[in-house]
Parts: structure tokens; C-alpha cells; sequence
């Protein structure tokens, strides 16, 4: 294996790797200060950065918010919360803690040490890895750039900030690994991640799912519970991945990805549950003309967002991901607790497809369905949230039922693409599923009819009519505090 050194030269280690400097332009926990010509670049780049995020951040005016930022990466002391201007976020750049022991755990350099330099034959596929990653960070604070305009109240309204910020940190954490150990070619694809935009016609984001506008609240929600969720999967891999400083960065960012699905899976719980109160009140289903929203339209975002989402998983057979895995660049979710020798030449899986208007069944090799195999684990974890959105129905005593589609419905990607499968999972022909389509997913009307409804409520400890309040507040806050502060602009 042939080894291409760092730009500039590797800094040492001057304290414990949990404490983050705060003193520094740029918040770090990988002595950046010992490295003058990589410090310069990303100082260089962080003004590019701030008009970005000026430009094509959250648009609502604010004082300050109440936003949690990481003081150490270790268990006690990676979330401080304090009220803060959002210009003023201390982005920064937060690796977990090395393991000087670690090794390989998978691939045919599994029990090798760790790598700390880019081997040189997997140059550009990880820096692919990495620049595709990072396009999706900013991304989403683009698509969500609106929604401080409408939120239902303080409390979810910090809650949009506080990924906003994440997302953005994220994006540095990508940012920081192609300007350390990718030279000018790292460097050029970061000014990239800046100039491609979400939905742009000449320069969109990389992943299609990251180019759909952002309508609203509960496709906001169905975002950061459905895509948020990919995230965590894909990170995950990551994670596992030879390349030790991606697999300590993708570590530290699975911490801050748990807030995001935090707040998809309690917000749609939270409008399940109004919905339920309405729904049982009104002795009717179609609760638009009481200020709620219908179940059946929840189901057409989830819809919605469950099958864009399982596109960013790639094709179910990929040459490129099983030799991203046989040469160490990207694990499977948990590698180390599964039970196999971690190298799976010989091993097979079944795949389903559709072939004459009908599933049909195959064996693959599992090296060449790795994707499968993440989106398998995908859609279990998807399926709990719905289980517990569906304890709300249950419990408010109605037989109503959310499902997830089936995993062929509205597919764009893979062995799915150019079928037409019902959410039940039958194979239509094009004038079924045209006769059909607007029962499924949500139609201009439904998404008009959900705009209509979102009315902003900034009231402290109020919320708007379609959607419940949390049962408990921010980091043992009362549900009321004074989470954002507005701009005298922003309160119109």
C-alpha cells in the first residue's frame, strides 16, 4: 500500500484530545494552532463560510437562541447550552478521542493499525466519500432556510436552529478533513460545497433528496425522522471506516445526529397526537376545517419522505460499495458486533426485484448488496418511530393506523426505478398508478391546504392549533422559557 502524507505536517497532540479550544478563531480539539499553513486555509475559508450562511442560512431574524455547543468532546462535556447570537455560533472542528490500539475491523486489511494518512490508491474514492457527505450538511439548512417564518412555537423554533447550527458544524467537519489531507484538490472541493445550492438549476446538491423544497412544518418534521435518519446510517458507516480521522469525526457528529431525529420523531408524534384530539372531538377524519391536520395526509408525507430518503441508499447491487468495504473506506452499520469474518467473500443474501410486473427473488453476493444491507437496517429503525406514532392513535382509541410504504413505492434508485409499486406493494401499471398517485403522496392541494395552517405562533409556552406541546422542555427547561429571542424585524 503506497502513502500520501497530510498537507503540511501532522500536528502533535498538546492535552487531552476532549477539551476543545475556545480561545482559538476556530474551535478545535486537533491542535489546529500547530499547524500554521492548514490553520491559514480553513481561515481562509471561514469568512466564505459566514456568507454562506448569511446568504442561505435561517432567514427569521433573531437576538440570540438558546443552542446547545460542545465545550469537550467527552461524555460530560460535549453539550453546554447558553443563550447565543446565531452569527456568533463558535463553529468548529471536533474529533472523538484516538485510540492509538486501533485497527482495521474489516476488509482485507482487517487487524492492520488504523490508518492516520490517506493511502494513495483510495485517494479519490475517499475523498468522494467525504465531498458527498459534506454536500449534504449545508444542504438541508438551505432547504429549511424558510421555516422560522411559520414555526408553531419558541420552543420548535429553537429546536430548527439547533440543527440548522449542527448542520453547519457538520459541514466543517467535512470542510476540515479535504483541506488536512487532500491539498489543492480538497481545498477546491471545499469552495464547491459552498457554491452548489439546494434545487439549483445549474449547480444543485449532489443527492436528489436534498434538492426538495421544504414546504413546511411536517415535511420539516418527516425530514429530520426519514432523511436525518439516513444520515445516522450513512455516518455510521463511516465510522467504522480505516481512515481513522474520518471514522473519529463521523463518531463526535453521531452524537449532534441523535438531536436531529429527536425532533422529527417528536414532532410528527406531537401532530399525530393533535390530529387524534381532533379527530375524536370532531367525530370526523377531515380535520383541515378545524385547524388540524388529516391523518391521511400524514401518511402521503411519510410516504413521501420514507421513499426519497431510501433513494440516498444507492443501488441495491454496487460494485463501489462492496469495494469500498473490501478495501476499508466504508463499514457496515455496527460492524463490529456482527458475527461473520468481516471480510464476506464467500457469503450471499437474498434480494428482491421486479421482473415482468412481478417480484422475483435472487441470490447475490453480500459483498455487492452492502447498500441493501444498511437500508435493511434503515428501515427497522424507521419502523420503531411509526410504532410509537401509532401509540398516540392507540391510545386516543382510534383503529387508524400510519404504515411505512412498501420499500418499492415511488422509487427512483436501484432495482425499483421505472416500476410502479403501490404503497401495499403491488406492481401497477402506468394507468393504475396515475389513476392512483395523488391518494398516495402529497398533491399541490395537500400541501396548500398544510401551508394554510401554518400560522407562526411566538408566544412563549403557546403552540399552534395543529400540533400538541412537548410533555418536557430543553435540557430541563420549562416548556415555556425563552427559548429564541427575536429581532424586532423578525416579529412582524
Amino acid at each position: 500500500m503506497t502513502t500520501e502524507s497530510r498537507t503540511g505536517p501532522a500536528p502533535a497532540p498538546t492535552g487531552p484530545l476532549s477539551s476543545i479550544d475556545y480561545s482559538e478563531q476556530i474551535p478545535n480539539n486537533v491542535n489546529l494552532a500547530g499547524d500554521r499553513r492548514l490553520q491559514r486555509a480553513l481561515e481562509g475559508w471561514q469568512p466564505k463560510f459566514l456568507d454562506w450562511w448569511k446568504a442561505l442560512g435561517p432567514a427569521l431574524p433573531t437576538k440570540d437562541v438558546y443552542l446547545r455547543t460542545a465545550i469537550a468532546v467527552g461524555r460530560d462535556g460535549w453539550a453546554h447550552f447558553a443563550h447565543v447570537p446565531m452569527e456568533q455560533y463558535r463553529w468548529g472542528i471536533f474529533l472523538a478521542e484516538r485510540n492509538p490500539d486501533r485497527a482495521v475491523s474489516f476488509g482485507k486489511h482487517k487487524g492492520e493499525p488504523a490508518w492516520q494518512q490517506v493511502p494513495g490508491e483510495h485517494r479519490a474514492a475517499l475523498m468522494r466519500l467525504i465531498v458527498v457527505q459534506g454536500d449534504t450538511e449545508p444542504a438541508s439548512v438551505e432547504q429549511q432556510r424558510l421555516l422560522g417564518a411559520t414555526s408553531p412555537s419558541i420552543y420548535d423554533l429553537r429546536n430548527l436552529f439547533q440543527v440548522n447550527v449542527e448542520e453547519g458544524r457538520h459541514l466543517w467537519a467535512m470542510v476540515y478533513l479535504l483541506h488536512a489531507y487532500f491539498g489543492r484538490e480538497g481545498r477546491a472541493e471545499a469552495e464547491q460545497l459552498l457554491k452548489r445550492n439546494s434545487g439549483d438549476l445549474d449547480a444543485p446538491r449532489i443527492l436528489g433528496a436534498f434538492n426538495e423544497e421544504t414546504t413546511d412544518w411536517l415535511q420539516f418534521f418527516m425530514f429530520t425522522y426519514f432523511t436525518d435518519r439516513d444520515g445516522k446510517y450513512q455516518l455510521g458507516t463511516l465510522k467504522e471506516s480505516a481512515f481513522d480521522p474520518l471514522a473519529r469525526t463521523c463518531e463526535f457528529m453521531l452524537k449532534e445526529e441523535a438531536h436531529h431525529m429527536f425532533v422529527g420523531t417528536t414532532g410528527v408524534q406531537r401532530i399525530v397526537k393533535r390530529t387524534a384530539e381532533l379527530m375524536k372531538s370532531r367525530g370526523t377524519a377531515d380535520i383541515f376545517g378545524c385547524g388540524g391536520i388529516p391523518l391521511q395526509v400524514i401518511q402521503k408525507y411519510l410516504n413521501f419522505q420514507f421513499s426519497v430518503s431510501m433513494d440516498l441508499f444507492g443501488s441495491e447491487q454496487s460494485t463501489n460499495a462492496g469495494n469500498y468495504y473490501s478495501s476499508g473506506l466504508k463499514g457496515r452499520w455496527q460492524e463490529t458486533r456482527r458475527k461473520d469474518d468481516h471480510v464476506l467473500l464467500d457469503e450471499v443474501r437474498t434480494m428482491t426485484y421486479v421482473e415482468n410486473g412481478e417480484f422475483r427473488e435472487k441470490e447475490v453476493p453480500v459483498l455487492s448488496a452492502l447498500n441493501l444491507d444498511l437500508r435493511d437496517e434503515y428501515v427497522a429503525d424507521c419502523a420503531n418511530g411509526v410504532r410509537r406514532w401509532n401509540q398516540e392513535l392507540e391510545d386516543a382509541g382510534l383503529d387508524d393506523r400510519l404504515v411505512l410504504p412498501h420499500e418499492g413505492f415511488n422509487r427512483r434508485v436501484g432495482v425499483y426505478a421505472g416500476h410502479h409499486v403501490s404503497p401495499n406493494g403491488e406492481v401497477l401499471d402506468d394507468a393504475a398508478w396515475q389513476a392512483c398517485v395523488d391518494g398516495w403522496l402529497p398533491s399541490a392541494a395537500d400541501r396548500q391546504a398544510v401551508a394554510s395552517l401554518m400560522v407562526p405562533e411566538y408566544e412563549y409556552g403557546k403552540f399552534a392549533g395543529w400540533i400538541a406541546a412537548p410533555q418536557t422542555g430543553i435540557n430541563d427547561q420549562p416548556v415555556e422559557f425563552d427559548y429564541v429571542h427575536l429581532a424586532e424585524e423578525g416579529i412582524a
